[in-house]
């Protein structure tokens, strides 16, 4: 039995070692708003636990989102995101305490809207195609408010930040 979930474990890990670098930026933008999602309806709920597994793990994937942009990246965009996510892991850590679902609402716009400017760039570059469900499903990123819209979009306007996987 162990050597079975050895090997299940073993080829867990080989496939995502195939995952290109671009694609995983964008499954940590996806899984991140998930959790957002799923912590909002912990809230909702009243599950204190189900909003704390998934604000956790968003937190968890925003401070990787942070740790990714290059330390000798000195770009106004680096600089951008390392504020943008540095400001997005404080609020969140307020949600636990005041059940802010405005917090949750905010970082989200934040986080699809980056998500948007990384297919547009990154995985273009990449040759890393967004399925036409994934489309399809962002076309409601395209509403975004003009509150967030111009820092983001200077990001993209600077572009090739550097980010390490």
């Amino acid at each position: 039995m162990n050597s079975a979930l050895a090997r299940n474990a073993y080829r867990q890990s080989e496939a995502q070692s195939k995952i290109h670098p671009v694609k995983l930026i964008h499954l940590m933008y996806e899984r991140s708003l998930v959790h957002l999602e799923k912590a909002e309806e912990g809230i909702l709920q009243k599950s204190p636990q189900m909003r704390g597994e998934n604000l956790s793990r968003a937190i968890a994937i925003i401070a990787e989102l942070n740790a990714s942009v290059k330390d000798d990246d000195n770009s106004e965009a680096a600089g951008f995101l390392r504020g943008l996510y540095g400001a997005i892991l404080e609020e969140l850590a307020k949600v636990a305490i005041k059940d802010d679902i405005q917090v949750l609402h905010q970082t989200s716009s934040y986080i699809k809207k980056l998500k948007e400017i990384w297919e547009q760039t990154a995985m273009v570059e990449a040759g890393q195609n967004v399925s036409s469900e994934e489309s399809k499903r962002d076309e409601s990123v395209k509403n975004t408010t003009a509150a967030y819209d111009e820092p983001v979009k200077k990001v993209a306007a600077v572009g090739g930040v550097s980010v390490s996987i």
